[in-house]
């Protein structure tokens, strides 16, 4: 059967999820399993959402700044050098994340020292004041997408460095703790606030994932019950067309009833795959009882059938149709046998044939049956077993699901 061609995806999932989950693409594309280039990391859609923000942060530094840049008493050379500084610092915030997403700890740590470098010269030309910019120092390492002991690290040590420099330069202690708290909480929230996007990602990702395996397994759905409708169906006709071939010049009135039962079984296969695409078919071991019987006794197979399933739970009834359906179907279609014979009780049912034995399972189209079948089967906790049922000169088959 197709469905049974390859793994499912709903088995594939549970490898899948742990790949994403720790997975650090946050907002760009995934590219197909390979690395992406820096073009593909700068130019993301979530990178141009970064520069929305970061734009913005870059002119409020500006503006602050640029005050300290009118007083500065120092020569051409030292402007220009502060102005040269200042421009690097702002555009390594702005590009540091983008670039990040989806590389090593390693590089990521490596760029983050670069900007820290960049903040201890401003620090230099400036003087304490430049220590604001440790403030964008933290919130462009919790956008590099770090794990959360690695964040959280990062964190902790630049609020000690902060305080460190603060105080070496000159500064309070209340002074410093104060410039460390306020880039420590807003580097501490914009943790929290990529965590949340990484979430967001990975739950959007989850939810495509769920989808495909929607749609793989409406596909296993329906290829099964089409393979088990049109087997049982086209089996039953074959052999009672060919039956009323036999009869058409011995006996046309049968030959007649024949016809007319290939016709409405013919009809009843068309309705039963329309119900199918649209999901709504079901089976109950009852009617199959009856198509059992017609189906034996065409193929002119005695039939030993119980006359009732009344001790066949509800929940169990459409399970044992299946069973039934698929056992005589084989039955017909591969055994060769005389007699068939069907018991069934609270807890099972069993379908046994004097024929050929388990030769008739070499046919791929009997693997494919029970291979569907053993998909319902263990879709509701049940067991399937077969073997030789021990009537006939082959030993017969025997087929049986038991709860």
């Amino acid at each position: 059967m197709p469905g049974q061609q390859n793994s499912t995806a709903a088995e594939q999932l549970p490898e899948q999820l742990p790949e994403q989950l720790d997975s650090r693409l946050s907002w760009i594309p995934q590219g197909g399993g390979r690395a992406l280039n820096w073009r593909e990391l700068l130019t993301a859609r979530g990178a141009r959402r970064w520069y929305t923000g970061a734009f913005f942060a870059v002119l409020i530094w500006s503006f602050n700044t640029l005050p300290n840049l009118l007083s500065h008493q120092g020569s051409a050379g030292a402007i220009t050098s502060y102005i040269a500084v200042t421009v690097v610092m702002l555009l390594s915030f702005m590009f540091i994340p983008p670039l990040s997403w989806g590389r090593s700890e390693a590089f990521k740590l490596s760029v983050l020292g670069f900007l820290i470098v960049l903040g201890g010269l401003s620090l230099f030309f400036v003087g304490r004041s430049g220590g604001w910019f440790a403030t964008f120092i933290t919130v462009c390492a919790a956008m590099q997408q770090y794990r959360r002991r690695t964040a959280l690290g990062i964190m902790a040590g630049m609020f000690l460095l902060i305080i460190l420099v603060q105080m070496v330069m000159g500064a309070s202690f209340e002074d410093a703790f104060s410039m460390a708290a306020v880039a420590g909480s807003v580097g501490l929230m914009m943790v929290a606030f990529s965590r949340q996007i990484e979430a967001v990602r990975t739950l959007r990702a989850t939810q495509r994932e769920l989808a495909d395996v929607a749609v793989q397994e409406e596909r296993n759905r329906v290829a099964r019950d089409m393979h088990d409708i049109l087997g049982h169906s086209l089996t039953v006709i074959a052999v009672k067309a060919e039956l009323a071939g036999r009869l058409l010049e011995d006996a046309p009135e049968r030959a007649a009833v024949e016809i007319q039962e290939v016709e409405d079984l013919a009809r009843g296969a068309l309705a039963d795959v329309r119900a199918t695409v649209s999901g709504y078919r079901g089976v109950n071991v009852l009617s199959e009882l009856a198509n059992a019987r017609s189906a034996l006794n065409a193929a002119g197979i005695e039939a030993e059938l119980p006359g009732a399933a009344d001790e066949v739970p509800a929940k169990y009834r459409e399970l044992f149709g299946w069973a039934l359906r698929e056992g005589v179907t084989n039955i017909v279609r591969h055994s060769s046998a005389s007699h068939a014979k069907v018991t069934m009780g609270a807890g099972f049912i069993q379908i046994d044939d004097d024929g050929v034995g388990l030769l008739q399972h070499d046919a791929p189209s009997t693997a494919n049956g029970l291979n569907g079948l053993r998909e319902r089967v263990e879709a509701q906790q049940a067991s399937l077993s077969i073997g030789r049922s021990g009537l006939g000169e082959h030993g017969g088959f025997r087929l049986r699901v038991e709860l």
